[in-house]
């Protein structure tokens, strides 16, 4: 004779069956049907991570044999989801407000294909977001200052899209933030107070102006990498700004600033590496200061308004692997460190007002300006004026 199954473990049983197959949050499948309602269904390959979303079925229900195969990441419990990660597959449409009811959501990455319309202000309800990457679309309108109220956010990536306008004055509340990338966007204004957290910030290829304020930098103890060629910036590049404590890599070509202050590092100690002041209006001297950053190995201030000699620092600085000083009105003899021997550095001296270039060396390519050129440049005397 069986013996009657005890009711609490049945009870048990089914709560474990109910938990193994436990349905995604309602509010959550209706924000993927919103997302996926946006999307033009004729830009939806069927062989697409959107295309396999079919809502006869469960989002985070188990084995996925043919519906949600991609895109989609569910939390533990199978409740709720935490991530979407679209592929490249070139969906056109709008990014639905209604994405602001996936709260749990940690990842939201629509990268390299055909959005448009504005980013949705409503973002800012998804306080767990932790990467937002809306990379190579069609984005347009500006950035939403809600953004700034994510204060889990650490890499934000809207670069490649249309955005206009001036950046939110807020940016530095995104505390956790760590990448920031804007480039490649028609952004304007200047640069606001950044957030304290950051590693790296690219805003290349924009049309942001004025000077490069301080206050914008102050208390980026952490910040590596800069890349803000491209713009319209302007003035003076101030001492400050190469002593920033951690900085390795600095793109500052293409932009319009007639002057830069160069420090000598504190202590001696730095990490700059490699610097791009290339295709400016700076005047004056070639810095003799950035010989003492001593691990510097790559520095271009091509295409500016520089005089006088090469400084004889540089052919002595063992670090240095590329030098770009062509297209300014540099004279006299480059030093001849520069060519003893098998040539160490790369780059270029051409296009300047030297002499006695060794025609033989890469570094003396392109030829020199025509001396009426350098003569006019120096105020038709043979020596820099004073």
């Amino acid at each position: 004779m069986q013996k009657a199954v005890p009711f609490t473990f049945c009870f048990l049983l089914l709560q474990l069956l109910v938990n193994i197959q436990a349905l995604t949050s309602p509010q959550d499948i209706s924000a993927l049907k919103a997302f996926k309602a946006a999307i033009k269904p004729n830009s939806i390959p069927p062989w697409s991570c959107l295309g396999s979303w079919d809502f006869s079925s469960d989002p985070c229900a188990l084995p996925r044999r043919s519906h949600f195969l991609c895109a989609v990441t569910c939390s533990p419990d199978s409740s709720r989801i935490i991530q979407i990660t679209l592929d490249a597959a070139s969906y056109s449409g709008q990014l639905t407000p209604l994405i602001s009811q996936l709260t749990q959501l940690t990842t939201l990455d629509l990268s390299d294909n055909n959005f448009f319309g504005p980013v949705p202000s409503s973002i800012s309800s998804l306080s767990n977001l932790q990467t937002l990457s809306l990379r190579s679309n069609w984005f347009s309108g500006p950035v939403p200052a809600s953004l700034t109220w994510l204060k889990s956010l650490e890499f934000l990536d809207l670069s490649h899209n249309s955005l206009t306008g001036t950046l939110p004055n807020t940016m530095n509340a995104l505390s956790s933030l760590s990448r920031l990338d804007l480039s490649y966007n028609k952004l304007t204004g200047s640069i606001p107070k950044l957030p304290s957290n950051l590693l790296e910030l690219a805003m290349k290829s924009n049309s942001l102006s004025g000077y490069i304020p301080k206050p914008s930098f102050d208390g980026l103890t952490r910040l590596e990498v800069i890349e803000l060629g491209e713009n319209s910036f302007t003035g003076t590049l101030e001492s400050w700004f190469f002593l920033l404590p951690s900085i390795q890599q600095v793109d500052l070509a293409n932009n319009s600033l007639t002057r830069v202050e160069i420090s000598k590092p504190i202590n001696g100690n730095s990490d700059l590496v490699a610097v791009d002041l290339g295709f400016n209006k700076i005047e004056g001297n070639v810095p003799v200061n950035f010989t003492d950053y001593p691990q510097l190995s790559s520095l271009s201030l091509r295409y500016n308004r520089l005089r006088g000699a090469i400084p004889l620092e540089y052919s002595k600085k063992k670090s240095l692997r590329r030098l770009f000083l062509d297209g300014n009105f540099l004279i006299g003899k480059p030093p001849a460190g520069f060519f003893a021997g098998s040539e160490v550095v790369s780059g270029s001296f051409g296009d300047n007002c030297l002499k006695g270039c060794p025609g033989k060396s890469q570094l003396c390519t392109p030829s020199q300006k025509p001396y009426a050129i350098c003569k006019q440049a120096y105020g038709g005397k043979g020596k820099p004026r004073s």
